[in-house]
């Protein structure tokens, strides 16, 4: 295989999406890294399928976080640019909770190390793994393949 540093980036940042939606009982419909329009890849979650969750805005920031998080641990370093919808989407649902600026990047700070944290739990990182090494080899894979990686690797 001869990927190209974007391409394995992209993987990895949308395994990290796949891999915190089912940490946190989000159903996956698909991930892929097939460039369309504006994105370089999407993970695709299930409409109406998930566990109850105490706090549905919390879930959707860290969902959202857990991508560049991701991509960051790969690579070392975040890529806040080529984040940027991601952001959009998190500064949009933390402005929900949040009433002042301050207190915005002070939520975002610390769902991004909780992102972090749950990254590092044991299983959850060699899933984001898997799952990228299958997006290299077959641009896309089903939410069924993710939830078996993911269910595979956490529950050892």
């Amino acid at each position: 295989m001869n990927e190209k540093p974007t391409q394995v980036a992209t993987a990895y940042h949308e395994a990290g999406h796949a891999v915190a939606a089912l940490f946190l009982g989000r159903a996956v419909q698909r991930v892929s890294i097939e460039p369309v329009q504006m994105r370089l890849g999407r993970c695709e979650l299930q409409k109406g399928r998930f566990k109850p969750t105490q706090d549905l805005l919390e879930t959707e920031v860290l969902i959202l976080l857990a991508g560049p998080a991701a991509e960051a641990r790969h690579t070392g370093r975040y890529d806040w640019n080529s984040a940027a919808q991601d952001l959009r989407d998190v500064r949009r649902l933390t402005q929900q909770r949040a009433a002042s600026l301050r207190q915005v990047e002070k939520l975002e700070r610390r769902l991004l190390d909780k992102t972090e944290y749950i990254l590092e739990r044991p299983g959850v990182w060699e899933a984001v793994e898997r799952i990228a090494s299958e997006l290299l080899e077959h641009t896309t894979i089903s939410g069924r393949a993710a939830r078996h990686l993911f269910d595979e690797l956490t529950s050892q």
